[in-house]
């Protein structure tokens, strides 16, 4: 199973990226995760920013692929546990399709990516900074990809 990860923006700071590859390398390739970055929309005042959302809704859009599973990550969203969010890994391998998981960018998701979803997760009620989205995800995936091969989690 490939796990697409869609997040608006680019150009983060290494210590994101560290961060990022640091985790989706210890994934294993049977639940191989893989970074999509799609271009932030233009913001300002002769740019509004509902514009610019669903600029980058759709090419995220066009970055999943069709039969994929879409997750949409929104503060409105189902929270997971690390061992539910292991459950949901499980399932999402039985499924037989490759997943991508949409994160948006300072102002969210369009519309229409969260319609496309069969799924919404949320990480926290907090409010997160995007780019440290990609962080937690490759580390929470890499977590419950460890529960479901059985590794002892120390929170049990």
């Amino acid at each position: 199973m490939e796990i697409n990860l869609i997040a608006a923006g680019t150009r983060m700071p290494a210590w994101i990226n560290d961060g990022y590859r640091e985790y989706a390398r210890r994934m294993p390739r049977e639940c191989h995760l893989t970074l999509t970055e799609i271009a932030l929309g233009p913001r300002g005042k002769s740019a509004p920013t509902q514009r610019a959302v669903e600029a980058e809704g759709r090419r995220m859009l066009d970055a999943a692929a069709p039969g994929e599973r879409v997750i949409a990550l929104d503060v409105q969203g189902q929270d997971w546990s690390t061992e539910q969010l292991a459950g949901q890994l499980r399932m999402w391998m039985q499924d037989g399709r490759d997943v991508a998981l949409l994160v948006g960018g300072p102002d969210g998701l369009s519309a229409d990516c969260l319609a496309r979803a069969e799924q919404r997760w949320s990480l926290s009620p907090l409010t997160l900074p995007h780019p440290l989205v990609r962080v937690l995800i490759a580390e929470q995936l890499y977590r419950a990809w460890t529960l479901t091969t059985g590794h002892p989690y120390h929170r049990a």
